[in-house]
C-alpha cells in the first residue's frame, strides 16, 4: 500500500502535516512530494511539523506565470508518479498544485484523494483560481473529504457519488491545536516571538491583518491599505501587517504603510509565530481562508475582506463578517467590533474538533485494505 501527499504551498503543507502524522500512526506506506509552489514560506512549515520531503520539484521561479507554473508541475510530477506507482496520491484543497498533480495522477490511472473538498463559491472569478482548482479537481478525485455538510451537499449536487464522499471536519484545526499546545509548553522558545512581544504593544487591541489573494492586486490591497492609514490613528490599537513575499503585495503595502505610526510592517511570520499572532490579536481582518477556519477556535472575530467565501459556515456561526474591500467598509466594520465585541457565548467551531485526520486516516486504510 503506497501513499504520496503533493502540496507545494504554505497552507498546504499547515493543513496536510497532521495527516502525514496520522498516516504513519497507522503504518500506511506514506511519502511525501513537494513542488516548492511556495519555497520559503513552505520550508518553515515543514520543519515546525518535522517532515522531511522524499521528493522536491522546487519550481519556485521570480514572476512565475500560473501556466508556466501548471506546465512546470505536469511535467516534473510525472517523473514523481511513474517512479513510484502509488496507490492513492492525495492533494489539498485549490492550488495550482492539487489541479495539475490531479490530472496527472488521473492521466497515470492513479485514484486520486481530495483533501478539504467540496469549498465552492461558483464565481469563477473570485477566488481566482482557486475556485476553478477546486472544481478541476472534484471532477477528478475518487474520494473526497469534505470538511462540513456544505461541503458535502456542494458535492452531492455535483453528483458525486455519495460513498465517495467522508465529512471529516478540517485537518487545520488538527494542526492549530497541536501548535498551540507546542508553544504553550514553557520549553519552547521562537526567538521571533520574543522579538515581538518587546516590538508589539500587547497593552493595545491587537488588529492583525493579512492579504494575499490575487483578486486583491491593485484597488483592494490600496483600499485595504488606505483603511488602515485611518484605523491606525486610533490610540487604543495596535496594526500588525505581516506582508506576503508576493512583489505585487509587498510593493503595494510598504509604500503605502512602512511610515505609518502605530502600524507594524512584518516579513512573513512563521506558523508557529503567526498562531502566536493570532492569540494575541482582539480581531482579524484577512482574505485568508484558512485563518476564517483557524479563529473560532481561539475566539477571535474576523472581517473577510471578499465579495464572497466559499466558507459561509463561519459567517453563518457569526464568527466571520464579510466586508469586502470598501475602506469606508473596513473602518466601519473595524470600530464597531473595537468599541462593542465582548466574545463569543459558543466557541464550537463549525470547520471541526481536531480529528479530521484521524477520520481521512481511517477511510484510507479500510477502503484500500477493501480494495486488496
Amino acid at each position: 500500500m503506497k501513499i504520496l501527499l503533493c502540496f507545494g504551498t504554505r497552507p498546504e503543507a499547515i493543513k496536510m502535516a497532521p495527516l502525514f502524522h496520522e498516516l504513519k500512526r497507522n503504518n500506511l506506506g506514506v511519502k511525501i512530494c513537494v513542488t516548492a509552489q511556495h519555497r520559503e514560506m513552505l520550508d518553515q512549515v515543514l520543519a515546525f511539523f518535522e517532515i522531511k520531503p522524499d521528493f522536491d520539484l522546487n519550481l519556485m521561479k521570480p514572476n512565475q506565470t500560473l501556466n508556466g507554473l501548471s506546465a512546470g508541475i505536469l511535467l516534473n510530477i510525472d517523473k514523481v508518479l511513474e517512479k513510484e506507482r502509488p496507490d492513492l496520491v492525495l492533494v489539498h484543497g485549490d492550488t495550482t498544485t492539487s489541479a495539475m498533480v490531479s490530472l496527472a495522477a488521473f492521466h497515470l490511472g492513479i485514484r486520486v484523494g481530495h483533501v478539504e473538498a467540496g469549498l465552492r463559491t461558483y464565481n469563477k472569478q473570485n477566488p481566482f483560481p482557486e475556485e476553478i482548482n477546486r472544481q478541476i479537481t472534484a471532477r477528478i478525485a475518487d474520494f473526497h473529504f469534505a470538511p462540513t455538510k456544505k461541503a458535502v451537499q456542494n458535492l452531492l449536487d455535483e453528483k458525486i457519488p455519495e460513498g465517495r464522499i467522508v465529512e471529516t471536519g478540517n485537518t487545520v484545526i488538527d494542526a492549530l491545536l497541536w501548535t498551540v499546545d507546542k508553544i504553550k509548553n514553557d520549553a519552547y522558545r521562537h526567538p521571533e516571538i520574543e522579538r515581538l512581544k518587546t516590538l508589539i504593544p500587547l497593552n493595545k487591541k491587537m488588529i492583525l491583518i493579512t492579504g494575499h489573494r490575487r483578486e486583491a492586486f491593485g484597488e483592494g490591497l490600496d483600499s485595504l491599505c488606505a483603511a488602515l492609514q485611518v484605523i491606525a490613528k486610533r490610540s487604543d490599537v495596535a496594526i500588525v501587517f505581516p506582508v506576503h513575499l508576493n512583489p505585487q503585495v509587498k510593493q503595494a503595502v510598504y509604500r503605502t504603510l512602512a511610515e505609518v505610526p502605530n502600524i507594524y510592517l512584518l516579513p512573513p511570520a512563521p506558523y508557529p509565530v503567526f498562531i502566536w499572532l493570532m492569540q494575541q490579536a482582539f480581531m482579524i481582518v484577512t482574505d485568508s481562508g484558512g485563518i476564517q477556519e483557524e479563529a473560532p477556535t481561539l475566539g477571535k472575530p474576523v472581517l473577510v475582506t471578499r465579495k464572497v467565501s466559499e466558507r459561509p459556515e463561519g459567517i453563518e456561526a457569526g464568527f466571520s463578517t464579510l466586508i469586502g474591500n470598501n475602506p469606508h467598509d473596513i473602518i466601519e466594520h473595524v470600530n464597531r467590533l473595537i468599541e462593542g465585541f465582548e466574545g463569543f457565548k459558543d466557541l464550537r467551531n463549525p470547520y471541526g474538533d481536531g480529528t479530521a485526520s484521524y477520520k481521512i486516516a481511517g477511510f484510507i486504510k479500510k477502503q484500500l485494505l477493501q480494495d486488496e
